[in-house]
C-alpha cells in the first residue's frame, strides 16, 4: 500500500516532480506534459522514448539518462499515457535524428503511442515504434507478437538506448531493438497483490500457501494458481519455460534479469539467485552482467520475474555498454553531456488546456450557430455532466469488474476522463460539434489508457456527424452513433463477441436505427436502445475476451461482464436521463 502521498490524483505528478528534483543532472520535466527528457542533449542522435503507466519504477522515468532512454512519458498508475502526452515528450526529446518509441505491448499504449507517432511523422519527425513482447505466459511462442511486455522492457530499452548513444541511425536502432525483443523471454510469479494509491484493498489476493504464476505488471493476477514453493524450487519453475524459448543456433551467453516486483526484498531475490545461477550453468548457459534487483515493479506487489536474453555479439556489446540513469547504472558511463539541451518543441502550458490537433477538422465556422444549435450544445453539456456523475458513483464497481482479469483501474480512468470532458465542455462556447470535440480531446488526454483513447475517438467521430450550425436531426444522431461504433471497432481492433465495449454499442446502434426507421421519437428510440445495450453488457459475462489486457486471463473473465461494456451502457443511460426533460429530440435538418 502506498502510504506516502499527498493526494491519489496527484501521485504521478508529485512523483515526477520529486524525481526530476532529485536527479537534475540526468533528467528534466517536459513543460506541460507528464514526462521527462535528458537534461542535456547527445549532439543530434536518435532519441529513444519509452513509456507506460506510473507504478513501475525504475521503469519508465528512472531509465532516462546516458546509455539508455532520451525521454519517458508516464501515464496515471497502471494506465497508458495519452497520445497528447506521448507527442509532447517525443517532440521535446527529438534532436533531429528521429524518435524511437518503445513500450510494452498493451492495447492502450499501442493506441496512444500510435497516434503520437502519426502526429510526429506528420510534422516531419522520423518516428518508429518497437513493442516489447517478452511475457511467455501471455501467448504461445508461435504467437510471439501477441505477448505482453513485462520486465524484458529493460534489456530491449537498453539495447536501443546504447545503439542510439553510439550514433547508429534510426534504421539500425530499430533493427537492433526488434532483434533484442525477439530473443528476450520473461516469466513472473506473485505472492500478494498490489494496492493502488488511495485504495485500501489490493487489486487481487492470493490464498495463503499459494502463488500466482504468469502474472503481469499492472496488478493483474496470474494465468494460473499453484502452491507456494521454496526459493530453490522457484528457480527451475521460472527457468525451465524460458529454456524452451532458446532460438536456433543461439550461443550459451545470456543476459539475466531477476526482478523484484516491489515488495520482495533484494535479500530474498539473492536467495533465489543462489539456486538460479547454478541451474543456468548446468543448462550450459553463461550469465553476462546479470541484474538482480528491481527493474520493472508493480507498486507493492510481492513477487518476482526472471528474464533471459539470448545474446549474440552485437547484443552483448549493447547489453554491456555503459549507462547512467537514476534507476540503472553500468560502469564507465560518461558524465551527463554538456551539449545543448534537447529542443523543447512544446510551449510551456498546462497540457490540460492544450488542443489536440489530431481531432478532426477545424471546429470553427464563418457562420455562427443558430439558437437551436446553442440549445443542443447545452444538452451535450448536461449529458456529459450526467455521465461524469454516473461514472463517479459507480467507479468502485467498475474497478471491481476490471480487477477480475485486469488491473482494476477502469473505474478511476473512466471517472477521470468523464470529469475532464464535462469540464472542457463547460469551458468552451460554440455549437454542438465544437463542444463535443473539446470534450473528446480532454477525455483522451486526461484518462489515457485504452478507454481514454477510444472514448476520445468515439466522441470525435460523433461530433463529425452532428455539425455546428443547427441542431442535429435524429438521423444525424444515429449517424453519429454509427460513426462512433466504426471508430471503436477500427481503433480497438475488435469485433462482436470479443468481450469489449463493442458488444454493447452495436446492439444500441442497431435498435436506435430500427426504432427511428419505424417513426419512433428520438427519446423513445434512445431509451429502448439503452435497454438493449444494458442487456448486452450483462451478457458479456458469458464471453471469453479475445483482445485487450484481459485476454491472457480469459478463463477468469468468464462469469464477469466486461467493464467497458458496462460503463458504456451506464453512460448511455445517463445521457437519456439528462436529456429526457424536455424530451430528447433532434432538429429538423434532413
Amino acid at each position: 500500500m502506498s502510504r506516502l502521498l499527498n493526494s491519489p490524483s496527484d501521485f504521478r505528478e508529485d512523483m515526477l516532480d520529486g524525481l526530476s528534483a532529485a536527479y537534475p543532472s540526468h533528467l528534466t520535466r517536459v513543460p506541460g506534459a507528464s514526462g521527462v527528457v535528458r537534461s542535456a542533449g547527445t549532439g543530434g542522435r536518435v532519441s529513444v522514448v519509452v513509456g507506460g503507466g506510473c507504478g513501475h519504477y525504475p521503469a519508465f522515468a528512472g531509465l532516462v539518462g546516458s546509455g539508455l532512454a532520451a525521454g519517458a512519458v508516464v501515464g496515471e498508475v497502471f494506465t497508458s499515457p495519452s497520445a497528447e502526452q506521448a507527442h509532447r515528450v517525443g517532440r521535446a526529446a527529438d534532436e533531429g535524428a528521429g524518435v524511437l518509441f518503445s513500450f510494452g505491448n498493451y492495447a492502450g499504449d499501442v493506441m496512444n503511442f500510435g497516434l503520437a507517432e502519426e502526429r510526429l511523422r506528420g510534422e516531419g519527425v522520423d518516428c518508429r515504434t518497437v513493442l516489447v513482447t517478452d511475457d511467455v505466459a501471455s501467448a504461445p511462442r508461435e504467437d510471439h507478437g501477441a505477448r505482453r511486455g513485462i520486465a524484458g522492457t529493460l534489456p530491449v530499452f537498453k539495447t536501443a538506448g546504447a545503439a542510439a548513444d553510439r550514433g547508429d541511425p534510426i534504421d539500425e536502432v530499430e533493427r537492433l531493438a526488434r532483434h533484442a525483443n525477439a530473443r528476450t523471454a520473461t516469466l513472473g510469479v506473485g505472492f500478494a497483490g498490489c494496492t493502488v494509491p488511495g485504495e485500501k484493498e489490493p487489486l487481487f489476493t492470493v490464498p495463503p500457501g499459494n502463488m500466482e504464476i504468469g502474472l503481469g505488471i499492472h496488478g493483474e493476477p496470474g494465468i494460473e494458481e499453484g502452491p507456494l514453493v521454496s526459493a530453490s524450487e522457484l528457480a527451475p519453475l521460472l527457468l525451465d519455460p524460458l529454456l524452451a524459448e532458446r532460438p536456433d543456433g543461439a550461443s550459451g551467453r545470456v543476459a539475466v534479469v531477476l526482478n523484484g516486483l516491489g515488495a520482495t526484498k533484494y535479500e530474498e531475490l539473492f536467495v533465489v539467485a543462489s539456486g538460479l545461477f547454478p541451474a543456468l550453468r548446468r543448462a550450459g548457459l553463461e550469465p553476462v552482467l546479470p541484474e538482480v534487483g528491481e527493474a520493472v515493479t508493480s507498486l507493492d506487489m510481492a513477487g518476482c520475474s526472471l528474464t533471459l536474453v539470448w545474446l549474440d555479439d552485437e547484443l552483448e556489446e549493447l547489453w554491456t555498454a555503459p549507462a547512467d540513469t537514476p534507476g540503472f547504472r553500468r560502469g564507465g558511463a560518461a558524465p551527463p553531456s554538456t551539449a545543448p539541451a534537447p529542443r523543447p518543441a512544446v510551449a510551456e502550458q498546462d497540457a490540460r488546456s492544450a488542443p489536440n490537433p489530431s481531432l478532426g477538422p477545424d471546429a470553427g465556422s464563418e457562420t455562427d450557430p443558430d439558437a437551436s444549435a446553442l440549445v443542443f450544445a447545452d444538452r451535450i453539456r448536461a449529458a456529459l455532466a450526467a455521465m461524469s456523475t454516473a461514472v463517479a458513483d459507480n467507479s468502485d464497481e467498475l474497478g471491481s469488474l476490471d480487477a477480475v482479469a485486469g488491473d482494476g483501474d477502469h473505474g478511476t480512468g473512466m471517472a477521470r476522463g468523464a470529469k475532464a470532458a464535462f469540464e472542457a465542455a463547460h469551458g468552451i462556447g460554440g455549437g454542438p460539434a465544437t463542444v463535443l470535440r473539446a470534450a473528446a480531446a480532454r477525455w483522451a488526454d486526461q484518462a489515457g489508457g485504452t478507454s481514454g483513447v477510444l472514448w476520445g475517438a468515439m466522441l470525435e467521430r460523433f461530433a463529425d456527424r452532428i455539425g455546428d450550425l443547427t441542431a442535429p436531426s435524429a438521423g444525424d444522431i444515429a449517424a453519429g452513433v454509427e460513426a462512433a461504433e466504426q471508430a471503436l471497432a477500427r481503433m480497438g481492433r475488435c469485433a462482436p463477441g470479443d468481450k469489449t465495449m463493442l458488444d454493447a454499442l452495436r446492439p444500441f446502434r442497431e435498435t436506435l436505427r430500427a426504432r427511428l426507421a419505424t417513426g419512433a421519437a428520438l427519446d423513445e428510440a434512445w431509451n429502448e436502445a439503452v435497454a438493449d445495450a444494458e442487456h448486452a453488457a450483462r451478457a458479456t459475462a458469458d464471453l471469453r475476451p479475445r483482445v485487450g489486457r484481459a485476454r491472457p486471463l480469459a478463463d477468469r473473465s468468464v462469469g464477469t461482464p466486461d467493464p467497458g461494456a458496462v460503463s458504456l451502457a451506464l453512460c448511455l443511460r445517463a445521457v437519456a436521463g439528462a436529456c429526457s426533460n424536455p424530451p430528447l429530440e433532434g432538429g429538423h435538418r434532413s
